[in-house]
């Protein structure tokens, strides 16, 4: 099993790796985005495994608002986060007891829950390159290159 700390703003890939482990555990204050609408591509690829975790409705509030941060209270209730914890020190204690806790179980039946868990994804290496055509080409677009410019004069800046 694969456990994941979400310990600050979360945009982009790292939503979709926090989508992907088994279980996320969450500090107050790790919020999410899925910018990338906002610069001319979508979260193509990283969008099955963050859809599959937090619901289609979900998933399209994140991917069309591209700029507003939702909460990690927003996360934890869309079942991003399986846990939310107050501070690093708290979140950490969590991890360390579930990590002993695993490393005690069976690892027979944890693959199996593994397969059961992911049911349904068994197209995704196709899929995915899919995912990334769509990507790549989005990226070349002049729209994306002058917003990626535009991005990077606006971090230049600050």
């Amino acid at each position: 099993m694969i456990i994941g700390r979400i310990h600050g703003k979360c945009v982009g890939g790292g939503v979709g790796l926090a989508a992907a482990v088994d279980y996320a555990i969450g500090v107050e204050g790790a919020d999410v985005k899925l910018s990338e609408l906002a610069v001319g591509i979508g979260p193509f690829v990283v969008g099955p495994a963050v859809e599959r975790r937090i619901g289609a409705s979900a998933f399209s509030h994140l991917s069309i608002d591209a700029t507003m941060w939702r909460s990690s209270d927003w996360a934890k209730r869309k079942n991003l986060y399986a846990e939310m914890h107050s501070s690093k020190e708290a979140m950490d204690e969590s991890i360390f007891r579930l990590a002993n806790q695993l490393a005690h179980s069976s690892p027979e039946a944890m693959a199996e829950l593994k397969k059961i868990f992911w049911k349904g994804t068994e197209d995704w290496d196709n899929l995915l390159c899919k995912r990334a055509e769509i990507s790549g080409r989005l990226v070349l677009s002049n729209f994306t290159k002058e917003a990626i410019v535009k991005f990077k004069s606006k971090t230049q800046a600050s």
